[in-house]
């Protein structure tokens, strides 16, 4: 009964795991490197959740994450956001 609860659990974990993932089609850069089709996670705006955060493992490869999730280097700077200058 231990074992049935446990595949179980593993299966429903697993399909939770899978239904937040999008597949990506292969493509070829410009460069003509050409890049397999893969996984990902969902856009969700949390650079914590994604496979290759540090602290979290793709479960489609096995490796650990290795990208400091609190570096803000996908965040582009807000181009719409007017400058102000101060007044005389």
């Amino acid at each position: 009964m231990k074992k049935l609860a446990a595949t179980l659990l593993i299966l429903l974990v697993t399909q939770v795991v899978i239904a937040h993932d999008i597949w990506v089609d292969g493509y070829t850069r410009q460069d003509g490197t050409y890049v397999q089709g893969h996984y990902k996670t969902a856009p969700d705006g949390n650079p914590s959740n994604n496979y290759s955060a540090q602290g979290n493992i793709n479960p489609y490869t096995g490796r650990s994450g290795t990208v400091d999730p609190n570096e803000n280097r996908h965040n582009p700077p807000n181009l719409y956001q007017k400058e102000t200058t101060p007044s005389k």
